[in-house]
């Protein structure tokens, strides 16, 4: 009954924001709710509810602080000089932009957090992307593919996850992807070529002035009366701190974007009147980001909290055929995008992933395979609506989930069929 339930609330889910029938911060909260009492838990969705947004509250309370942060940055034209000189490079070819976009955002992604990425990559390059009129999903897909691949990184949380779940280290599980993970990324940058060129075919290369070029349309980026020319390099001290301090990682992250918004704010504009039309002008923004990632703590409590994510977990395990015990680990590199889609990667590599990984044993396949597998569907993980980032990425670029996923969802499904193939030619994985 419970495993029914819980995959007739996510199907209904999905298709309610997918199909644009309700938003997606009314589905994800009343969804649940309904279906939780149809199962008899009225009484205890209290102390579910609030224990899925006790967890997701210093993640909420981060993102508001960066949108707000980064706001600011973007209104003090800290990123107005790369803009031009990106311009200046790629010569307004949407080929070369894409491209770009898939370098940066890998690059920036080495550190594992989708958040970090989501905000540079955009921050820096939705300017440029406004500027010649070039479609934002494509931007939003291409970080999020690279994030998707970087995800796989011990200090991402995939690698380590599946590594403490099974009693693995790296060596047996991370190491051996590495060059499955270089696959991952050349697809990326294919993908990225591909998306480049249907812009370039929609829109055409753009001859840019001198005058274009040297300056930046003030109505993408703020107007003059709140650029501080002046205070550039203590602004992108600011940041590079800021980034270095996320990184390694001493001080929660919201706590850090609170510092560094008050910081900038009251070094930027120390009038009490421009530090509030600052705010109010990026507070709508922060808050339809915010409020749907409180109420994706409902869901994840909820689901956690009716034993539904369990009962999903032994009911997809048990639909396995005999037949098909031998192929294993292509199974699960397959559903791992899927399974990871629609749950959290806790619930995944800790419920669901040390059954799979003893089923396959009776079939030859090590754990440690089994492991190697379960990562390849972090590209498809990070489009789900249960991942705080993605959130993130569409306040950002201003769209909406239904719309993103819709457009990024074969290019992902894509990365994971290359990565797939990949582990198989080079033995990364194998059939039993």
């Amino acid at each position: 009954m419970l495993s029914f339930l819980g995959f007739a609330m996510v199907a209904v889910f999905m298709y309610l924001i997918m199909a644009k029938r309700l938003s997606a911060l009314v589905a994800i909260m009343f969804i649940p709710i309904l279906f939780a009492i149809f199962g008899g838990f009225f009484t205890e969705l209290g102390p579910m509810m609030e224990e899925g947004v006790r967890n997701v509250a210093m993640t909420a309370i981060m993102i508001m602080f960066a949108i707000l942060y980064f706001g600011i940055m973007i209104d003090t034209g800290l990123f107005d000089p790369l803009i031009r000189k990106i311009l200046q490079f790629v010569k307004g070819d949407p080929l070369k932009i894409v491209m770009g976009t898939a370098v940066l955002s890998m690059m920036v992604a080495l550190d594992g957090d989708g958040t970090t990425t989501y905000i540079i990559t955009v921050s820096s390059l939705l300017p440029l992307y406004k500027r010649l009129g070039m479609n934002r999903l494509v931007l939003a897909t291409t970080a999020m593919l690279s994030m998707g691949v970087m995800n796989m990184t011990p200090w991402g949380g995939a690698s380590a996850m599946a590594m403490a779940s099974l009693g693995l280290d790296s060596s047996e599980v991370f190491i051996p992807m590495i060059p499955v993970m270089g696959f991952g990324l050349i697809w990326v940058l294919v993908a990225a070529y591909l998306l480049g060129k249907m812009e370039r075919k929609r829109i055409g290369v753009i001859e840019l002035k001198d005058s274009e070029t040297a300056k930046l349309d003030e109505s993408l980026t703020g107007t003059l009366e709140y650029k501080r020319p002046k205070l550039v390099w203590f602004n992108l001290a600011l940041t590079v701190t800021l980034m270095v301090c996320l990184i390694l990682d001493f001080m929660s992250l919201g706590v850090l974007f609170m510092l560094a918004l008050g910081i900038a704010l009251l070094v930027n504009y120390p009038n009490l009147k421009l530090q509030q039309e600052r705010l109010l002008s990026h507070s709508r923004n922060a808050l339809a980001v915010v409020s749907i990632v409180i109420a994706a703590g409902i869901f994840s409590g909820i689901m956690t909290g009716t034993g539904m994510i369990d009962a999903m977990s032994e009911t997809l395990v048990a639909i396995i055929p005999p037949a098909l015990g031998p192929y294993m680990a292509i199974i699960v590199a397959f559903v791992s995008a899927p399974f990871t889609f629609f749950m959290s990667n806790n619930a995944f590599y800790f419920g669901i992933l040390p059954i799979l990984a003893q089923t396959a044993e009776a079939y030859g396949i090590t754990a440690a395979e089994i492991g190697r597998a379960a990562l390849i569907g972090q590209p498809v993980h990070v489009l789900s609506p249960l991942v705080a980032a993605a959130h993130l990425m569409i306040g950002l670029v201003g769209t909406e989930f239904g719309e993103l996923q819709r457009f990024a969802m074969k290019w992902a499904f894509g990365t994971v069929t290359v990565m797939t193939i990949a582990a198989l030619i080079l033995g990364v994985i194998s059939i039993g």
